[in-house]
């Protein structure tokens, strides 16, 4: 596993710190992202993952907690849109230039509007996705908005 990435090249010329956390990444699991914050063991609320959607047919990057659900409602109204759905993986890969799995809201390929969900604050460190299956990123929620270029809103369900 490489510990250079898009991301953690994008974060370190940014002056974010971060911290790496690699985990045995299981393609099978239902939900990728539980998977994770147990493997890792860190509470669910406090990983977040990385979502690619489309908001009135435009890219939007999403980063909610792992134990919730989009509201797609919540995010079009964020985004001052009518409606939202998922991105085709395909899509989301070409895109971000990233595999699902390892979608990381930093160092995309194309930079697209990024909304965080307001519940990042509460904690002093979160972990999101570091550009690749298997490993994730330890660091501020404030550092991690502020790189990902994201504003902060309630996003789910």
């Amino acid at each position: 596993m490489s510990r250079s990435t898009p991301a953690t090249l994008a974060l370190t010329k940014a002056g974010v710190a971060f911290e790496l956390h690699p985990y045995a990444y299981d393609p099978d699991a239902p939900r990728v992202g539980l998977q994770a914050a147990e493997a890792l063991g860190w509470a669910p609320e406090q990983v977040f993952k990385t979502l690619m959607t489309q908001v009135d047919a435009r890219p939007v990057c999403v980063i909610v907690p792992s134990d919730a659900e989009v509201s797609m409602k919540k995010l079009a109204a964020a985004h001052g849109a009518k409606s939202a759905q998922m991105m085709k993986p395909a899509d989301a890969e070409r895109l971000t230039g990233y595999k699902v799995g390892g979608v990381s809201p930093f160092g995309q390929r194309k930079t697209v509007p990024t909304y965080m969900d307001e519940t990042a604050i509460l904690f002093d460190q979160v972990l999101i996705n570091g550009g690749q299956r298997g490993l994730l990123l330890s660091l501020d929620p404030q550092d991690a908005a502020r790189a990902a270029g994201a504003s902060l809103s309630d996003l789910t369900a």
